[in-house]
């Protein structure tokens, strides 16, 4: 009988001391693409991510980039793949909260600007000014790579808001959308994601006699797998430094071509201090 009070006292304590794990490890993505992409994609993560944290880890899909910075900020996911803007605007609002894995082309990533066929531009080395009077469509209005970094060369190259540059401004939402409305005419430029671009490419999505590159831009830091800062209090110690070790080990071709993405590379905050500055700078950040 003594034997058996032991057990069940060493069991309450247990559960009481040990991390509780019951609730799920959860994570999301910016939507940067169509939906049935990211279910594919980040399904197999959380999946891949489950088995070698040993905890049920869940994917969340949200529909807008404001709000995985919400779901980030509300800890209703405690980790997220970010692009370089929605990255610094959700850890600057969770305490302690870092970048810890990027992709090996994040640290340096690039904007096409793209036309369609019938403005007669061609691709060249220099920004392309004769975009000017266009009709025009970034991504989304939170991407770096849709909308910060294109808007910063815009407003550099004619030292005006784009909406006095184009006859007309849109928001396509995500880069395959964007992608989408030059290749039909809908816009007769934008701009978009080299790695979706090329990736769209490769699988025989895009029209070239229809949609071409114009030009691109200088290189920049981007996407980001961002923490929350209180993730160990809650999962337990050194939970964060596990959850860093296992994506830099992600090493399975079929779970990289998701991304798309070579190797996932350490992070930290400091690497996107380009993009805090460019988002002061066009008034996209406080």
């Amino acid at each position: 009988m003594n034997f058996v009070k032991t057990l069940v006292s060493a069991i309450i304590i247990a559960s009481v001391t040990a991390p509780a794990f019951a609730e799920s490890f959860t994570f999301t993505a910016i939507p940067d693409q169509d939906e049935s992409a990211l279910k594919t994609r980040f399904g197999k993560i959380a999946t891949y991510l489950s088995k070698e944290l040993g905890v049920d880890v869940k994917y969340i899909p949200v529909k807008s980039y404001s709000a995985a910075v919400t779901a980030f900020r509300n800890d209703q996911v405690q980790l997220a793949w970010f692009g370089g803007l929605s990255g610094v605007r959700a850890r600057s609002l969770v305490k302690g909260s870092k970048a810890i894995a990027q992709g090996a082309e994040d640290k340096a990533f690039k904007t096409y600007f793209i036309a369609h066929s019938s403005t007669g531009l061609k691709e060249s080395k220099i920004f392309p000014k004769s975009i000017q009077g266009k009709t025009f469509t970034f991504g989304s209005k939170g991407s770096t790579s849709g909308r910060l970094m294109p808007e910063f060369h815009v407003r550099k190259n004619f030292n005006k808001a784009p909406q006095a540059v184009f006859k007309r401004v849109g928001f396509s939402g995500d880069h395959s959308r964007t992608i989408a409305l030059v290749q039909t005419g809908a816009f007769q430029v934008g701009a978009v994601n080299f790695a979706v671009w090329d990736k769209e490419l490769k699988n025989g999505k895009i029209d070239i006699s229809k949609v071409s590159i114009i030009w691109t831009t200088p290189d920049y830091p981007d996407y980001n797998w961002s923490i929350r800062g209180d993730v160990n209090k809650k999962y337990g110690a050194g939970f964060i430094a596990k959850v860093k070790k296992v994506l830099l080990s992600m090493n399975d071709p079929v779970l990289l071509k998701q991304f798309p993405r070579s190797s996932f590379i350490p992070a930290t905050n400091k690497d996107y201090d380009p993009i805090v500055s460019v988002g002061k700078e066009i008034g996209l950040l406080e």
